[in-house]
């Protein structure tokens, strides 16, 4: 579906809210039927408290790289709760994550062996640079090994109704995780509920610890048209892959918006990929909250509410 948004209204659909934006379902509200989706690849979004705005691509499971460090984040945050604020529990980074820091092949942060690491400094030099040998090391802390933990990816996975989604690794480095957009949409959903994560993916730097080294946020579209997250994820086999969070006021109370777009320009250069994911979502994301505020006005009139 492309072009101009039509609408539908829905009376009181939808998911419960996050925490983060408005909370419950809203009635009389319409969303838009048509949207600029992707023309390749999958993807899927939904409102917050009104319901899904719908899918676009075959939901067949593909490689979705390090979106898989999302859930290694819900799992990990499930065994050792933290609130928004707090450290959380102390990790220390043995020789092979330290090893691993500067892979020329894949995506890493750095760390020092022997240091302690507070738990949301791991989750942030995982979830903000990507790094796959932080991922790793929670993985080898939380379960022993990544075997292990990847059952409870998987576990955690099936809890969801994800039933299309396969995970064989906490980093998502492996081409065999493979997932669809409706599938990491459902866990998009329940990990926005986590105010610890929530504070973590919309964090623009952080500073490594140890070494001093400023680390960017790997989402460039954070920070612009309202998106508070999520998690990028880019390999030849997977193409360019976004999971993101925005919000956007309606009728006064701001509303979680939450899309998955996956499988840009599979087969490329990663870096085409991704390009072409932020370019895809951003378009998708600013056609939404355009499209949100008139909705709410065009429904009541259309369904003639005061």
């Amino acid at each position: 579906m492309s072009g101009t948004a039509g609408w539908c209204t829905f009376a009181g659909a939808g998911h419960s809210g996050s925490g983060a934006a408005g909370t419950g379902p809203l009635s009389g509200v319409s969303l838009p039927t048509e949207l600029p989706w992707p023309a390749e690849g999958q993807s899927s979004a939904e409102v917050e408290g009104l319901g899904s705005l719908g899918t676009k691509g075959e939901q067949t499971p593909v490689p979705i790289a390090s979106i898989t460090k999302v859930m290694t984040a819900h799992v990990i945050l499930a065994g050792h709760p933290m609130s928004a604020n707090e450290q959380g529990a102390t990790v220390t980074a043995d020789q092979q994550a330290a090893d691993e820091s500067y892979s020329a092949t894949e995506s890493t942060a750095p760390l020092v062996a022997g240091r302690a690491y507070t738990q949301r400094e791991l989750l942030e030099l995982m979830m903000l640079p990507s790094g796959n040998n932080v991922a790793r090391l929670l993985a080898r802390w939380d379960a022993g090994n990544q075997e292990r933990f990847a059952e409870k990816m998987n576990d955690t996975a099936s809890k969801l109704g994800m039933d299309r989604t396969v995970y064989t690794g906490s980093s998502g480095i492996e081409p065999s995780t493979r997932s669809t957009a409706t599938d990491q949409l459902k866990l998009a959903r329940a990990v926005m509920k986590n105010e610890a994560f929530r504070k973590i993916v919309a964090t623009p730097t952080v500073t490594a610890p140890g070494v001093g080294v400023q680390i960017r946020n790997s989402n460039k579209l954070l920070g612009r048209d309202g998106v508070i997250g999520l998690k990028t994820g880019s390999s030849t086999p997977a193409g360019g892959n976004l999971m993101w969070a925005a919000t956007q006021d309606i009728g006064g109370t701001p509303r979680l918006i939450l899309g998955v777009v996956l499988h840009q320009r599979a087969g490329t250069d990663p870096g085409q990929g991704m390009a072409a994911a932020f370019e895809a979502s951003r378009t998708l994301i600013t056609a939404i909250r355009d499209a949100l505020p008139g909705a709410t006005a065009t429904g009541a009139r259309r369904h003639g509410a005061s």
